[in-house]
C-alpha cells in the first residue's frame, strides 16, 4: 500500500461559528464522565492468573507503528499491512461482569481481575500468518472478523475485541483488522478518510481468507463507522469481482454509522448473491445523533426506527434482519455499544448469528427473558397491524409470522396475520431507494 502525505489539520471544531460545536461537547462531556485506562497495557506481563482465560487474536492493521511497546501502534496511517499475533488474558467470570472490559487501573495489570496482555508478536513473512491459523482453526472452519468504530485506539479495538471473542462464546478463529483511528473525538474526518484509505487493505484480507482452503465460511462483525469501511470493502470487491466470495456468508452490522441512502446503494452495487445481513440499531444512540447532524441530516442506519412502514418494507423485501436495542440498558452513556456490552446480545452473537444462524423472536422468547412488560396492536401499513413489543429487544426477522401467531393466540388476542416484521427473502437482488409521499417527511 503506498504511503500518501498527511492532510492539513483541520479547523478547529471549538470556534463559535462551527455548527457541531454543541453536540461534540456534549459527547467529550459524556465521556469525560468515564475514567480513562492506563496507556500502554500491551506491554506483556509474566504470566496469566488461575482460571483465567487466553485468547489468541490475528491482527490486520493499517496503522503505523509506535515507538512505544505498550501501544505497538499509533492513530497515523501506514504504508502497509502489518500483521500481529495478541494473546490476551481474560479474568475468570466468575469474578467479571459479562459485557465489559475490566480494564487494569495501573500497570502492570493484575490477570486474576483485569484484561492483561500476555504477548504480542509481529508476523513479517506470509508463511507464519498461516501457521497463525493452524494453530487457531475452529472445528466449523468459520472465520470471524471483526472491523471497530470510530475513535478508538489500538488497544482499545484489541482488548474489546478479546472481550466479544471470548464472551459470546463463539468456537470462530477470531481475526481482526485495525485502521487509522487518532482515539479522538475531535478527528471525525480523518478518522471517516482513513476508513476510505483502508478499503484495499480490508478487501485483501478478506480476499486471502477466501482463497484459503482451510476457511469454510467468513462471518464480518463491523461497528459504527467500521462499517462504512467494511460495505465500502464488500462493494469493490463485488464489482471487481462480479460478486462476494460464496465464504463470506453474513455480515453484522452494529450501530452502522452510515448513511441510509448510500447504504441503499451499496447493497445494490453487490448484486443479487450477497452475504446476509443483520443490522444492529438504537433510536437513542447519541453519537450517531451526531453523525447525522455533520452529515447532511439523513437517516443514519443505526437510528432507524423499524416501526416506519417504509423502513419495515425494505427491509423486508431486502433480506435483512434487524434487531432493535433502543430499549436495552447498559453501560455506555452514548448508547452506542450495546452490542457487546449486553450480556444477551453478545450471547446472540455467539450461539446464533457468528454461526451464521437466523435470530427470530422464538429465539428471544418474546422478551420473556429479557423483561418484557406488554404486547399492543397498533396500526401500520394501511389497514395491517402491527405487533409492538415493550422489550429490550424488538426484532424483524424471516421467521417472525408463526411464532407471533402461535403466541398471539396464546394471549388470546387474535392478531391473524399481524407480526413486527416479515422478511420474505430476496427476489430483486437489492434494496431499492424509495420515494417519500407527500407530508411523509420521516421515510428516509
Amino acid at each position: 500500500m503506498p504511503a500518501w502525505p498527511m492532510p492539513k489539520a483541520p479547523p478547529s471544531f471549538l470556534t463559535p461559528r462551527n455548527p457541531v460545536r454543541a453536540g461534540l461537547l456534549l459527547v467529550v462531556t459524556l465521556l469525560a464522565g468515564c475514567a480513562s485506562p492506563p496507556k500502554g497495557v500491551l506491554t506483556p506481563v509474566a504470566q496469566s492468573a488461575p482460571d483465567a482465560t487466553e485468547v489468541s487474536i490475528l491482527v490486520a492493521t493499517t496503522r503505523a507503528p509506535s515507538d512505544n511497546p505498550g501501544l505497538l501502534y499509533s492513530g497515523e496511517r501506514g504504508s502497509a499491512v502489518d500483521f500481529n499475533e495478541l494473546v490476551i488474558s481474560i479474568p475468570p467470570d466468575a469474578g467479571r461482569k459479562i459485557g465489559e472490559v475490566q480494564w487494569p487501573k495501573r500497570l502492570p495489570a493484575d490477570p486474576s481481575r483485569e484484561f492483561a496482555t500476555l504477548s504480542a508478536s509481529q508476523f513479517t513473512t506470509l508463511d507464519q500468518v498461516k501457521a497463525w491459523y493452524t494453530r487457531n482453526p475452529s472445528a466449523s472452519g468459520r472465520l470471524l472478523i471483526f472491523v471497530h468504530g470510530f475513535n478508538t485506539r489500538y488497544e482499545s479495538a484489541v482488548y474489546r475485541f478479546a472481550q466479544i471473542a471470548h464472551d459470546s462464546k463463539t468456537d470462530a478463529t477470531p481475526v481482526m483488522f485495525t485502521w487509522p483511528s487518532r482515539g479522538s473525538v475531535f478527528d471525525y474526518g480523518y478518522d471517516k478518510e482513513s476508513t476510505n484509505y483502508s478499503r484495499s487493505a480490508l478487501e485483501a484480507l478478506l480476499a486471502g481468507a477466501a482463497a484459503s482452503p482451510d476457511i469454510k465460511d467468513i462471518t464480518i462483525l463491523a461497528h459504527s463507522m467500521g462499517t462504512w469501511l467494511t460495505m465500502e470493502s464488500l462493494r469493490q470487491m463485488a464489482i471487481r469481482n462480479d460478486g462476494v466470495p460464496a465464504k463470506i456468508t453474513n455480515v453484522i452490522l452494529a450501530s452502522p454509522d452510515l448513511d441510509v441512502d448510500v447504504f441503499r446503494q451499496q447493497l445494490a452495487d453487490m448484486g443479487p448473491d450477497r452475504p446476509d445481513f443483520t443490522v444492529f440499531v438504537s433510536r437513542d444512540d447519541r453519537a450517531l445523533t451526531l453523525s447525522r447532524r455533520i452529515s447532511g441530516n439523513v437517516d443514519r442506519l443505526g437510528q432507524i426506527d423499524i416501526s416506519n412502514p417504509v423502513y419495515r418494507e425494505e427491509f423486508e423485501l431486502g433480506g435483512i434482519t434487524i434487531l432493535d436495542l433502543s430499549a436495552l440498558q447498559v453501560g455506555d452513556r452514548l448508547n452506542h455499544s450495546k452490542f457487546a456490552e449486553s450480556p444477551e446480545v453478545v450471547k446472540l452473537l455467539g450461539q446464533r448469528l457468528i454461526d451464521g444462524q437466523a435470530v427470530t423472536d422464538q429465539d428471544l422468547g418474546l422478551g420473556a427473558e429479557l423483561g418484557a412488560t406488554a404486547m399492543s396492536v397498533s396500526n401500520t401499513v394501511g389497514s395491517a397491524a402491527g405487533m409492538a413489543i415493550s422489550a429490550p429487544i424488538a426484532i424483524l426477522d424471516p421467521k417472525a409470522r408463526d411464532t407471533f401467531d402461535a403466541q398471539s393466540k396464546r394471549f388470546g388476542q387474535g392478531l391473524g396475520d399481524t407480526v413486527l416484521g416479515v422478511t420474505t427473502g430476496l427476489t430483486g437482488g437489492s434494496l431499492s431507494p424509495r420515494s417519500c409521499e407527500p407530508g411523509q417527511d420521516s421515510c428516509r
